[in-house]
């Protein structure tokens, strides 16, 4: 059957149904979602408008989906896709890769979810390096978890939709200004966060020094809906103005958030972080987190002689 691919600027609904539907097959198939929470957000919401989708289908049958995002000139363009279980070694998969590379000019990071054995060979095969490695760790909350203090006087609320907004952003840019992906968060970005499904105030906790923003611990729960699996809660982010550093603002913040999960009757709590912050990674092992599975960046990058050409 002959395979064709399709690039789109927006998706109709029909596609982003069908889309959504490959999404959750491939989720049950392999335990981990191959796409991650932005693109997610962007399919149901639309999100830059120079992102792109590529649809790769069998027939009419839609086997794959790859989303291309232009991020900055410095990095490059990202990537995502994913092929549908029932398709899969049949070639699709490096079909796909194949046409995101080139709407992608050649350069291209391509983040892999679950590091699975096949994503690595996929990548190999049309000359993709493994360039990063993003942890997810877990701790158990019935294991003790140590009271928290915070620093004198800092106190703690609830954030409150609607007026902390702004305030949460400029924190959030500062505590993050090296970490371009959570850093250039907009309003936009937030407000479609707090629409999803998942999001509580009560679990997204501000450190304030009087009236002034110094920190934040926002929390999730994912629910039972997923896959079967009972709720698990997130150390979602972490964020201390760095006028606040090395006060442990940081450390109380997150014993604050793990001990409202554990107030919610989990089980369990997860967080993500990079493979190379050796030192945070060594904070959550003190917190009782250990390494759980991990997402893979591959890169690609043209010669110089095709970058000069274009």
């Amino acid at each position: 059957m002959t395979a064709r691919v399709e690039v789109r600027q927006r998706l109709s609904d029909q596609e982003i149904t069908e889309v959504l539907s490959l999404v959750e097959a491939a989720t049950e198939a392999d335990g981990v979602r191959p796409l991650n929470e932005h693109v997610m957000l962007h399919l149901r919401y639309g999100g830059d408008p120079h992102a792109r989708s590529v649809l790769l289908y069998a027939g009419d049958v839609l086997t794959g989906y790859a989303h291309v995002d232009p991020t900055d000139e410095v990095e490059g363009p990202s990537g995502e896709l994913v092929v549908h279980p029932a398709h899969r070694r049949q070639g699709h998969g490096r079909r796909l890769l194949g046409a995101v590379l080139g709407e992608a000019g050649g350069r291209l990071r391509l983040w892999a979810h679950g590091d699975h054995d096949g994503a690595g060979a996929l990548a190999a095969s049309l000359g993709l390096r493994r360039v990063r490695s993003l942890w997810q760790m877990r701790r158990s909350l019935y294991a003790p978890l140590a009271p928290y203090t915070l620093p004198d006087g800092v106190g703690l609320r609830a954030f409150r939709p609607g007026q902390d907004e702004e305030e949460w952003l400029k924190v959030n840019a500062a505590a993050f200004a090296h970490h371009p992906e959570q850093g250039a968060w907009t309003l936009d970005d937030l407000l479609r966060r707090e629409r999803e499904p998942w999001f509580d105030p009560a679990g997204f906790f501000l450190a304030v020094r009087g009236e002034r923003l110094v920190g934040f611990h926002w929390t999730k729960i994912h629910g039972s809906s997923d896959h079967g699996h009972e709720p698990l809660g997130e150390v979602y982010v972490v964020g201390v103005d760095p006028s606040q550093q090395g006060t442990g603002l940081g450390k109380a913040l997150t014993l604050a958030g793990l001990s409202h999960l554990r107030s919610r009757g989990l089980a369990q709590a997860m967080l993500y972080v990079d493979e190379t912050n050796t030192a945070a990674i060594r904070l959550y092992e003190a917190q009782g987190f250990a390494r759980w599975d991990a997402d893979v960046m591959y890169a690609a990058t043209p010669p110089p002689s095709a970058e000069r050409s274009r």
